[in-house]
C-alpha cells in the first residue's frame, strides 16, 4: 500500500471539477482509493472511498487544507502520483 499527506492547491478546494478528477482518475487506476481530511489540530476523519465523487466532496476539503491517501493496488506507484498531482494542482 502507499499511502501519503498533501496539501490541496485548488483555489476552490476539492470540490467540483478537482474532485471529479481525482475520483475519475482513481477508478481508471484500478487501484483502492481512500481519502481522509486531516484538520489543523492533526486529527483524520474517517477515510471515504476515493472514486466516489459525492463521498470525497462531503469532506469538504478547502484549498490550503491537508488530505491522506492511501491507494492499494497493481499500480499504486503510477496511482498515487497521478492522484498526487491532481491535488496539489492550481489549474482546477
Amino acid at each position: 500500500m502507499k499511502e501519503f499527506l498533501t496539501k490541496v492547491g485548488s483555489p476552490v478546494g476539492l470540490h467540483a471539477r478537482p474532485a471529479s478528477l481525482f475520483a475519475r482518475t482513481a477508478k481508471e487506476s484500478g487501484c483502492k482509493v481512500s481519502v481522509a481530511k486531516i484538520a489543523e489540530d492533526g486529527t483524520e476523519t474517517p477515510f471515504v472511498d476515493g472514486v466516489s465523487l459525492l463521498k470525497i466532496m462531503a469532506l469538504g476539503i478547502k484549498c490550503g487544507e491537508s488530505i491522506k491517501v492511501q491507494v492499494e493496488g497493481e499500480n499504486e506507484d503510477t496511482a498515487a502520483a497521478s492522484l498526487q498531482a491532481i491535488v496539489e494542482s492550481t489549474e482546477h
